[in-house]
């Protein structure tokens, strides 16, 4: 957990052990684990600026997107059944490439981003229940040729390094008996550029994020998303390997969102283009609504 500063800081021993006994006495959550962050009354939660719309910045450098609110209604949650209000949040901005070390090396207590659960990853990282199901496609210049990943022979696929989405891409050009050049970019927004620019024929990463993307280019109607879903993505919320407390936490915590009529707000919030939650959405959510 990370340290912070009291409100109070010369409050007097007996009274932080009295609010350390409390926690320790809440039923239903196991919080023992925090209650550093409940005297300091911090919490450091990382966030990816470049995951629209799980993720981002908005126009006021503000961590904003689905998993976001998320985890802002996970908190409220945990501000609740602890009795202390309001904990306050660092945000801590990660990439890529980051995100899993800063969660394990301690510099935040959770990842609010688009981070597909593996069990590769498993090894460095612990997960909450699922957040949401996605799966790797492809994004191309309408002019094009084709409408799918066999159409894309001889042509060049950029894809983010050392992601879910890169061995996806493998898999599917080797079982799909496909040649292509598999180009690999630090970035979505490099990805993007490089697409417009000519450079790639085709860009993959996870669909909803795609979509995002897309409406970030100079001409979104220049691009469309392939039909073909190349892989199988169950999205989750990092946090500390070994920590079950913090781990139960978040899970009581998302358990009483997904039965409560706030996760169709969040929901509609960020994805009301596409309708209501599909059958699969819906499946995830009640195998998210644990009993207590």
């Amino acid at each position: 957990m990370m340290d912070g500063v009291s409100d109070q800081p010369d409050a007097a021993p007996d009274a932080a052990s009295a609010t350390a006994n409390r926690v320790r006495l809440l039923a239903g959550i196991a919080v023992a684990v925090l209650v550093a962050d409940i005297i300091t009354k911090t919490i450091a939660v990382a966030y990816r600026t470049d995951a629209l719309p799980f993720s981002f910045e908005d126009s006021d450098k503000k961590a904003a997107g689905y998993t976001v609110d998320l985890c802002r209604s996970i908190i409220g949650v945990i501000e609740r059944q602890i009795g202390v209000s309001p904990l306050q949040v660092k945000w801590v901005p990660v990439t890529t490439q980051n995100r899993f070390s800063t969660i394990a090396s301690g510099q935040a207590d959770m990842e609010c981003g688009a981070s597909t659960v593996t069990l590769g990853r498993m090894r460095e990282v612990s997960f909450s229940t699922l957040t949401f199901l996605d799966g790797t496609g492809l994004l191309v210049r309408r002019s094009t040729p084709g409408a799918s990943l066999l159409d894309l022979g001889g042509k060049k696929i950029g894809v983010i390094s050392g992601t879910s989405n890169e061995r996806a891409v493998a898999e599917a050009l080797k079982a799909q008996v496909v040649t292509a050049t598999v180009v690999p970019v630090p970035t979505r927004e490099e990805g993007l550029a490089q697409l417009e620019a000519g450079t790639i024929d085709a860009f993959a990463s996870d669909r909803v994020l795609l979509v995002g993307l897309a409406s970030r280019a100079k001409d979104p109607k220049s691009l469309a998303l392939l039909l073909d879903a190349l892989s199988y993505e169950p999205y989750a919320i990092a946090l500390p390997r070994g920590d079950w407390a913090m781990k139960q936490a978040v899970d009581a915590a998302l358990a009483q969102i997904y039965r409560s009529s706030a996760i169709g707000e969040i929901y509609a919030r960020w994805f009301s283009s596409m309708g209501k939650p599909g059958p699969v959405i819906e499946a995830m959510y009640g195998m998210g609504r644990l009993p207590e």
